[in-house]
């Protein structure tokens, strides 16, 4: 070859851990996994912690709020989000049984993508039928956590207890996907090799936090005006996409540094590595 510097460095690029999560991100359909978990999120968890933020007078504005913090965007942003689920009492009342029972007939249907999704990432068997219960509980825990962020006040500024209110979601938010691996896998990974998913999810999460005050926050505001609130649905929806993109993508690069971990610790003693296992 003329230039075998170049050939070099073409193997060194597609060899990187860069190429190897891209590889593995279409092998497992990110994306399309992603855009699965956004419309269920939008059409499940949005109406449950609506109500559930409803049931606290107390609340306030409760899910509007909560998600407009979320999303990181500035204050006149922040207000379209308010008023886009404002109203929260008008929504409890008329909150019907079985409104409730098709919401949780998703919810366990959205449950179940996102075992699929932590399935794929970690190349393991679908797992049967009767561990639909599986979906129930795990639904349960995140609306339940997702109901305390919910109505859980924010402090105002940047003082000390902004810093602890945020460590403190940092860590609950790292035990709950944590956990959500190993729960929803059925303990079929263990827990030392679901932890560096769990704290990619939640860097990831910040990460999202920041690309939503540069790109989305004036997002809202212009499409606010163009197209009104549906403008801000879509921007809502265009989050959620990248939240489901954190979520699967956070564990598919755990699983790769538990890897390369693995291996690296193999050849410091001495043994001959076999190919990367799924499971340690």
């Amino acid at each position: 070859m003329r230039f075998p510097w170049l050939r070099r460095l073409r193997a060194r690029v597609l060899t990187s851990p860069l190429a190897l999560a891209w590889n593995r991100g279409r092998q497992i359909e990110l994306m399309h996994r992603a855009m699965g978990f956004a419309a269920l999120g939008f059409l499940t968890l949005v109406p449950l912690l609506v109500v559930v933020a409803a049931a606290d007078p107390a609340s306030g504005l409760g899910f509007g709020r909560w998600l407009g913090d979320a999303l990181g965007v500035s204050a006149a942003s922040r207000r379209e989000v308010e008023e886009l689920f404002g109203m929260p009492g008008v929504a409890l009342e008329r909150t019907t049984a079985f409104g409730l029972a098709a919401l949780a007939v998703f919810g366990l249907t959205f449950g179940s993508v996102v075992q699929t999704g932590y399935e794929k990432v970690w190349d393991v068997p679908t797992a049967r039928w009767h561990t639909m219960w599986r979906h129930v509980v795990w639904l349960a825990l995140l609306v339940f956590y997702l109901g305390l962020l919910v109505n859980i006040p924010v402090p105002a500024g940047f003082g000390v207890r902004t810093l602890l209110g945020g460590a403190g979601d940092l860590l609950f938010t790292l035990l709950f996907f944590w956990w959500s691996q190993r729960f929803l896998l059925g303990g079929r990974v263990r827990w030392r090799a679901l932890l560096p998913g769990a704290v990619f999810t939640c860097l990831g999460l910040v990460g999202l936090r920041g690309f939503s005050w540069l790109v989305f926050s004036p997002l809202i505001a212009s499409n606010a005006v163009i197209y009104g609130r549906f403008g801000t649905v879509l921007v809502v929806q265009s989050w959620l996409v990248g939240v489901g993109v954190v979520v699967y993508g956070g564990a598919l690069v755990g699983r790769l540094a538990h890897e390369r971990r693995t291996l690296r610790r193999l050849r410091a003693g001495g043994l001959v590595p076999d190919p990367p296992c799924d499971r340690f």
